[in-house]
């Protein structure tokens, strides 16, 4: 498929940033090269991705194995798409779909996750925006574009990855910022795209989810350029939605995996909630939103729930027999498939796994579709009705009996503290005269790059927005935030280690300063 500018248009023209793919003629296929070499596809291998790869004693998925997956999965839809008569005028027309696109925008996708999975992401961005001061806070997908355009560090260059505008454009799963990009926000459209809304709890704080920051606008805004008519502004080009859809696949997936094996998903529990809504259906329907909300443990009742959210969430496709069937097809696959028997680590246990797996993916894949005009709450790529309902029960297993667990929460209480700490000792640490000189390396150049980065056009060295000590703070502030989101779950523990003096190793390969 073609697009429709240039596709070797990349962000610094004749820029240094070098792979060895790019000697392989395709300018996307360069780009997944450059990305599988960064140091920031690397460390994914040590962040979380639900369980902490250090803390299971089991192989699960961490953020470097559920990219690869989401980059499978996304390769397998667009080559099914691009192959396909059907959308072959549509996808010309909206910009086009290339197999390279997708793969290279999936494995980038979460370069910006911080350490402990969302939990971190939502950790820094309450310590950004209310302990820093930072307006734009954190957001994972905006600090992978972040990293892809600007953040990483060579010599005396920012340049990022100097990836193509397609590459950039299918990184950008939500293609606005926070607060006032693009005119009308998406926030203030009716309905809004999903994670557009603010916060409930703080309708102030701009978008709950969003692409990119202020100080990548400028980027996005040239990324985007070449689709400009052919998709609304707020819209997904048709590769960010393929990638975006096989991340919901891979995260609906392969995340039960991880808790078969390491026997947090129990038979019992998920038997009784989905076959307690089938047996209770009729009745759980009649019962009032208070009346459900206070039935407790009543099994059924939290899937009652997911029916009513989805209604009010996504009333263009939510459908009542759909969702029924969904249910269905989940207790079969799960209650009387994967969990009939806890997993024991043998070849047979690993191979049903493994099918499972494989079933379902090769189910979703095939039941993708791309639409001319989707609703505002989704994409141009999207899942048929049935197939759409299905990821929803499996994700609501998911959050119900994996995220919701006292002990997952004790553990993450743990973590939340360990980041709000560490940052604390950073900025105490930025902030102490006669230690300027000793900063990490990586952390004095993150500063400089943030006092440039918010330094008004033609202003003089010292002047920044507002007053140069202000655009100081905040600079160093971002300079915190972009050191401790570029940290494993080891090294963020290993740093405190050392910064609170409980480690007595001197040079250690645990993090690099």
């Amino acid at each position: 498929m073609t697009h429709p500018v240039d596709p070797r248009a990349r962000r610094l023209f004749g820029g240094s940033a070098t792979a060895y793919g790019d000697l392989a003629g395709s300018p996307f296929r360069a780009d997944r090269d450059r990305i599988v070499s960064s140091p920031f596809f690397s460390r994914l291998g040590g962040v979380t991705q639900v369980i902490s790869p250090g803390g299971s004693g089991l192989l699960v998925h961490n953020r470097l194995t559920h990219s690869l997956k989401v980059a499978q999965v996304g390769r397998a839809i667009a080559e099914r798409l691009a192959a396909d008569d059907r959308y072959r005028d549509l996808l010309d027309k909206l910009g086009g779909c290339d197999p390279d696109v997708v793969e290279a925008a999936a494995l980038a996708h979460d370069l910006g996750h911080p350490p402990f999975g969302h939990l971190g992401e939502q950790v820094l961005d309450r310590l950004a925006r209310q302990r820093l001061g930072l307006p734009d806070g954190f957001e994972g997908n905006a600090q992978s574009y972040r990293i892809v355009t600007s953040t990483e560090i060579r010599g005396t260059a920012t340049i990022g990855l100097d990836l193509t505008a397609a590459v950039r454009a299918a990184i950008l799963k939500y293609p606005w910022t926070r607060h006032d990009h693009p005119d009308p926000h998406p926030r203030d459209l009716d309905p809004a795209p999903r994670g557009a809304t603010p916060p409930p709890d703080d309708p102030a704080s701009g978008s709950l989810k969003f692409g990119a920051y202020t100080t990548e606008v400028d980027d996005l805004r040239q990324a985007r350029a070449p689709f400009a008519g052919r998709i609304a502004d707020w819209q997904q080009t048709v590769e960010a939605s393929i990638m975006d859809t096989a991340d919901d696949i891979a995260y609906a997936i392969h995340d039960l995996e991880d808790f078969h094996r390491v026997g947090v998903l129990q038979q019992g529990a998920v038997a009784g909630e989905l076959m307690g809504w089938q047996r209770e259906a009729t009745t759980l329907r009649e019962l009032p939103d208070g009346a459900l909300d206070t039935g407790g443990r009543r099994p059924g009742a939290a899937i009652e729930r997911l029916r009513r959210r989805l209604h009010r969430r996504d009333s263009w496709i939510s459908d009542d027999d759909a969702f029924a069937a969904a249910v269905e097809h989940v207790r079969v696959e799960l209650v009387d498939g994967l969990l009939a028997a806890p997993f024991d680590g043998s070849l047979a246990a690993e191979q049903y796994v493994t099918g499972f797996s494989a079933r379902w993916t090769r189910r979703l894949v095939d039941a993708i579709e791309v639409v001319a005009e989707p609703s505002m709450r989704s994409g141009h790529v999207l899942l048929r009705a049935a197939q759409w309902h299905e990821v929803q029960v499996l994700k609501f297993v998911h959050h119900r009996f994996v995220l919701e667990r006292p002990d997952l929460a004790l553990h993450q209480r743990g973590q939340a503290r360990l980041l709000a700490t560490l940052v604390e000792a950073l900025v105490a640490w930025i902030l102490d005269p006669g230690e300027e000189t000793r900063l990490p390396r990586r952390l004095h150049d993150l500063v400089e790059l943030a006092e440039a980065e918010l330094m008004p056009p033609g202003a003089a060295d010292g002047a920044g927005r507002g007053s140069g000590p202000d655009r100081i703070a905040r600079a160093r502030g971002r300079a915190v935030i972009d050191f401790v989101a570029a940290l494993t779950d080891g090294q963020a523990v290993a740093l405190l280690d050392a910064l609170s003096g409980r480690s007595r190793q001197l040079w250690t390969d645990a993090f690099v300063l």
